[in-house]
């Protein structure tokens, strides 16, 4: 199996023919993805001719195209689940910050938060919108200094 969604179970990269197999299904599905966020509803044939419709949210197809592409290269695939809620080390795992600097983020306001005895929690979405806030600060900031370096010849 090459696909692991525990934190212990092991990853297997795809076997050859796995591999194989995954390009073809990543190829044909690829042009079915869409960007609309409407759920896909794709028919499922087994080897015994038995066949099913299947409906399923746009994102878990964007998560098997992904899933396909990857193995396709002969990649391991590991999903690991985000649960709704998350507590400081886990928000500083998706923000690649220090757990002290989520706090520091808590304490100022820019993520909501609530305790749970000594336990801080927040929304998994919250601490998403605060990561796209502040990426696309980062990007505006980046854009203006290599217009300025445009400006001034300095050749980025």
């Amino acid at each position: 199996m090459t696909l692991s969604t525990g934190k212990n179970s092991p990853t297997i990269p795809p076997t050859e023919a796995e591999a194989n197999i995954a390009q073809a299904s990543y190829q044909l599905l690829a042009s079915y993805v869409q960007n609309n966020g409407k759920p896909i509803t794709i028919q499922v044939m087994q080897e015994d001719a038995k066949s099913e419709t299947v409906t399923i949210p746009a994102a878990a197809f964007h998560l098997l195209v992904e899933t396909l592409t990857q193995m396709s290269q002969g990649h391991a695939v590991k999903v690991t689940a985000i649960r709704k809620e998350l507590e400081l080390y886990e928000a500083a795992d998706i923000l690649g910050v220090s757990r002290t600097q989520v706090l520091s983020l808590l304490k100022s306001g820019e993520i909501p938060y609530w305790r749970e005895g000594t336990v801080y929690r927040m929304r998994y979405q919250d601490v998403m919108d605060y990561k796209n806030r502040n990426d696309a600060e980062r990007m505006k900031i980046l854009n203006e200094l290599a217009a300025q370096a445009q400006e001034l010849n300095i050749g980025y």
